[in-house]
């Protein structure tokens, strides 16, 4: 457990760490004009588990998202995905590398002129996918998603929360090696957010894939680490007393720039911080 007393050390990243994590932040700062919105972070997203971000309003989580994407290019430090350093590749070399990681924005940021077979198939045909495995492969994400109905809709015929599904389906029908959340139950009324967190849990154990998370809902992030996707129900349950989900989950909180806990939830929950205490009740 990490708290604001103690000082967060900043990985040494050797050729083994980067086989064996998607996303790397060694020391990265940024800074705006006169507003340094990261001050020296530091943090792993291991092969294979899940991370949530937490902070304040303008704390810099979805800064850190399009940061892992190169999108944005660090003042100071590295960012590994995937293995590679973002904050040394080319723009060209970049486009590549995004292929291989899926993002779902809080908008969900789908083409309104697309009906949902496109939209979600939209990489494919960039990449030159024959039509009849864009198809296949569209039908086969939407029933994840149970929403294989909606191929032929459009997204203004969709409910806010169809519509998130929907650009979960798109961010998985590539099988990226991992998968970045911006607030995907942003803006949604609880029953939906549920839905789509239970969406989440059934991606992350069925196919293993790691994630960043980035959410205002303290609530949604305890779901996860405390319920698991059941093939038999198709829904999530709660994991037995004193047992733990079966893909790794941990929570990392941003203060005034820095990283002030990186830990599990029992970390979190039993934490001395005051700070952090106040934060999560």
């Amino acid at each position: 457990m990490v708290t604001p007393s103690l000082p967060v050390a900043a990985p040494t990243t050797t050729m083994e760490d980067q086989a064996q994590d998607v996303i790397v932040f060694d020391d990265v700062a940024i800074a705006f004009e006169d507003n340094a919105v990261l001050k020296g972070i530091s943090f792993r997203l291991p092969r294979g588990e899940s991370k949530a971000l937490f902070g304040v309003a303008g704390s810099g989580k979805s800064l850190i998202l399009k940061m892992a994407l190169g999108l944005l290019r660090p003042d100071r430090g590295h960012i590994y995905t995937l293995g590679q350093d973002v904050t040394q590749m080319r723009e060209e070399d970049l486009f590549e590398l995004r292929r291989k990681v899926g993002i779902v924005f809080q908008e969900s940021a789908l083409f309104d002129s697309l009906r949902v077979r496109d939209n979600v198939g939209y990489r494919l045909m960039e990449e030159g996918v024959s039509q009849d495995e864009i198809d296949r492969r569209v039908r086969e994400v939407l029933r994840f998603v149970e929403l294989e109905h909606t191929v032929d809709m459009f997204p203004a015929e969709l409910s806010g929360g169809m519509r998130r599904r929907v650009a979960i389906a798109r961010a998985i029908i590539t099988q990226p090696e991992t998968l970045l959340y911006d607030s995907p139950t942003g803006g949604l009324d609880p029953v939906t957010s549920t839905t789509i967190v239970e969406l989440i849990v059934k991606q992350r154990d069925v196919y293993k894939t790691s994630s960043l998370l980035v959410t205002h809902r303290l609530q949604d992030a305890f779901t996860m680490a405390t319920h698991c996707f059941d093939p038999k129900s198709n829904h999530m349950q709660p994991v037995a007393r004193g047992g733990r989900v079966e893909v790794p989950m941990t929570f990392l909180i941003l203060r005034e720039g820095k990283v002030i806990f990186d830990g599990e939830l029992h970390d979190l929950v039993t934490t001395k911080d005051e700070y952090i205490r106040e934060y999560i009740s």
